[in-house]
């Protein structure tokens, strides 16, 4: 099966190529080439190393392999809903129930030093438990066999089912660690939160305001969540007075 494009950002191009997503970063014509080349293998490699480290913390695809000839990153396709399309059809219950979860992820993140960079629902894929039980499976096997990695039964984004409101097993996978970074400052983990706000306030404007606020009481699971917290404040004052100019 040859891979064909599923999505296309500001940054890079994504692939399918059977149960497998190939992300490769955009060469920059406005850059010197050897100039771009480096940075896009550097960007690369830090977004594999990421995704590896935060793996041993929170729901993400596991990378394959980075290949740098190509500024490409092979990942498994994680087989779920985007939340950004499935979020506003759940309960109430659930929707909090989801939101905790996210704020429980992001917590682990940023106890790890890790800043996603873009926290938006788009960049958040939701696995109901049989599903997830198939990636787990599929991992094991490719672990065991590593000719056989193109037959593992999982994938990035997909499925059309009606969300179901008995869910309690379920996982949301953060994806998309293109723009990260590493940092311990309280200041770059309130903005990573803010962005999340944002987000959630542009697609989820109903009833964002609930969201976020099950966010926080995710969040609060963080070893240093009181200093981010009242720096958030910080960024939002700030946000604030720009816009009133």
């Amino acid at each position: 099966m040859k891979a064909h494009q599923i999505a296309q950002g500001a940054e890079a191009i994504i692939l399918q190529e059977k149960s497998l997503i190939k992300k490769q970063r955009i060469p920059k014509s406005y850059r010197i080439p050897e100039l771009d080349n480096k940075i896009r293998k550097a960007r690369t490699k830090i977004e594999a190393k990421l995704l590896e480290k935060a793996s041993k913390l929170i729901p993400v695809p596991k990378v394959i392999k980075v290949d740098d000839a190509t500024k490409e990153i092979v990942m498994e396709h994680i087989d779920g809903k985007k939340l950004s399309q499935y979020l506003d059809k759940f309960s109430e219950k659930e929707q909090i129930k989801i939101c905790k979860q996210i704020g429980n992820n992001v917590a682990k993140l940023h106890d790890a030093e890790i800043i996603h960079g873009d926290l938006t629902t788009s960049n958040m894929i939701l696995v109901e438990n049989n599903v997830d039980n198939k990636i787990k499976n599929a991992t094991t096997l490719n672990l065991q066999n590593q000719d056989n990695i193109s037959n593992i039964s999982c994938g990035w984004v997909g499925g059309d089912k009606t969300p179901s409101a008995k869910r309690h097993s379920s996982k949301v996978f953060f994806i998309d660690f293109g723009l990260g970074f590493h940092s311990k400052k309280p200041e770059d983990k309130a903005v990573d939160l803010h962005v999340l706000k944002e987000a959630l306030e542009a697609k989820h404007f109903q009833h964002w305001e609930r969201l976020f606020k099950a966010v926080i009481e995710g969040y609060k699971i963080s070893k240093h969540h009181e200093s981010t917290l009242a720096r958030l404040k910080v960024v939002e004052q700030r946000g604030r007075y720009k816009d009133k100019y």
